[in-house]
């Protein structure tokens, strides 16, 4: 042991640990002694305050014991890989391969560290016009419950949701979607992903298949993967999901998971015929339908498509829908509506999970909704959006010319470009992102083989003002990818 005395760890610090390594690494052994803190002191020629420091807290943690009449001297019991990670030292790092660390289905969840989730401007997707959120009603919203709150509504609430939020989302689903529920059949969580593992535990087993549209959502690919089921991807067309192919490539399938009224991400909406064969093979085969809306408030030119679940008479759809796309993310307030003998199973889940959610920020939307002024908010977005979209399209036409093509243009936020098949879709996205742009590679929504290549590109949050700078910035790195 050498103390270094132009360091900045106190000398007590350094001998611990130095001791505690010893002990760890097996370099002291169990019941083995050790000097005497006066020895100890003498020979590393310091005072012997710090050395008694260091011994005490090495006693406290269990490393060493003192013994009446022997001494100090090593525990008889040390677990073997205990190794502490304490900033500024060394860090003990697992191997990988070897002894299991994580469960199976920890390890096949994977982190997408892509660049292109890293900027909140152009392209970015799912951003909503967070400049043109009436905060100052919402702050005072918040504000009223924030300064006057039932003691009733600080303590544990509804592990369904606040009563009052639950309600309004009742009646505007009902007026808006064609959704076909009471207050009771609503159960409020933290945005779509919440609602999807939820959904997935309640309504599979570990092992079970679920139809996935491909490409589709990477975030309920992460959620039911996390949840140990097997997903069967199955090709979309401009009627959406072949129902028929996802028979065959999956017979027996649990469940289904689809993006009805706006796929996602290549746009399309679900012919009446598909709507209608989905929700047949779901009554035949007695399984379960997780329909997600993620963004239908926002249709151009023709009324919003009716939800799917309105359509089903045997109680087989699961509905999900979200604000965070409409109102701001960082609300993370989402909703499941659910089949009445399902409700039960789900308020289990939901306890088991985190047991209820915030009221002050439900009871804040509640009033939100029922004063009118969700509804107003989304008419201003409607109208912005479709100016941004018109804007977008008509750049891109301008800039590319026939070279790609576009598709996904009649709803939602976003957009997708067809590349051609020999580009890169995630070199591209890369390069866009070290440009300040952000886009998402189509090649990343697929399960299989991305038999496509292409880049979503969000409009929602981008000023209409910069968006065809934008456009030619992003045309230069497009042009500039090998196979374009």
């Amino acid at each position: 042991m050498a103390i270094d005395h132009s360091s900045r760890v106190p000398i007590h610090r350094q001998i611990f640990d130095w001791y505690q390594a010893a002990v760890v690494t097996g370099q002291l052994r169990p019941s083995q002694g050790v000097p005497s803190t006066r020895g100890l002191a003498r020979e590393l020629q310091v005072s012997r305050a710090p050395v008694l420091a260091a011994f005490e807290q090495l006693v406290a943690e269990g490393y060493f014991v003192a013994l009446i009449g022997a001494g100090t001297r090593v525990a008889d019991s040390i677990p073997a890989q205990f190794a502490p990670a304490r900033q500024g030292h060394e860090t003990f790092v697992r191997p990988l391969g070897g002894a299991r660390f994580v469960s199976r289905r920890a390890a096949r969840l994977s982190v997408d560290d892509g660049p292109w989730l890293t900027h909140a401007g152009a392209f970015r997707a799912s951003i909503p016009a967070l400049d043109h959120f009436p905060i100052a009603i919402w702050g005072s919203m918040l504000a009223r419950y924030g300064r006057s709150a039932a003691h009733s509504m600080l303590g544990y609430g509804n592990s369904m949701g606040h009563p009052s939020l639950r309600e309004a989302i009742s009646g505007y689903l009902g007026a808006a979607r064609g959704v076909r529920c009471g207050a009771d059949q609503i159960m409020i969580v933290s945005g779509s992903q919440q609602g999807l593992q939820i959904a997935a535990r309640v309504l599979l087993d570990h092992g079970d298949a679920v139809l996935m549209e491909e490409p589709g959502y990477p975030g309920a690919h992460a959620a039911f993967r996390s949840a140990g089921l097997r997903m069967a991807p199955v090709p979309v067309d401009a009627d959406g999901m072949d129902v028929a192919e996802g028979r065959r490539r999956a017979p027996g399938a649990g469940a289904a998971y689809v993006t009805p009224s706006h796929q996602y991400p290549l746009g399309m909406g679900m012919s009446a015929t598909r709507r209608l064969q989905l929700l047949q093979w779901a009554t035949e085969e007695d399984a379960w339908i997780i329909e997600d809306d993620y963004d239908s408030e926002f249709r151009y030119g023709a009324r919003p498509v009716l939800s799917l679940q309105g359509l089903d008479t045997a109680a087989r759809v699961i509905y999900l829908g979200t604000f965070s796309k409409v109102m701001f993310p960082a609300l993370r307030i989402g909703y499941l509506v659910i089949p009445e003998d399902l409700i039960s199973s789900f308020r289990a889940m939901r306890e088991a999970m985190d047991i209820f959610p915030p009221t002050l920020t439900q009871a804040a939307l509640a009033d939100f909704v029922s004063e009118g002024h969700f509804a107003r908010h989304l008419r201003r977005m409607r109208i912005l959006y479709d100016r941004r979209r018109k804007r977008l399209v008509a750049s891109v036409t301008s800039q590319f010319g026939n070279d790609v093509r576009i598709v996904g243009i009649e709803a939602g936020m976003h957009l997708t470009l067809l590349l051609p098949d020999a580009c890169d879709d995630v070199d591209v996205a890369r390069r866009a992102s070290a440009a300040g742009l952000s886009v998402i590679p189509l090649s990343t929504c697929w399960l299989e083989e991305p038999e496509v290549s292409g880049i979503v590109l969000g409009f929602g949050s981008v000023d209409e003002g910069a968006i065809d700078s934008a456009v030619e910035r992003l045309a230069r790195i497009v042009e500039a990818s090998p196979g374009f």
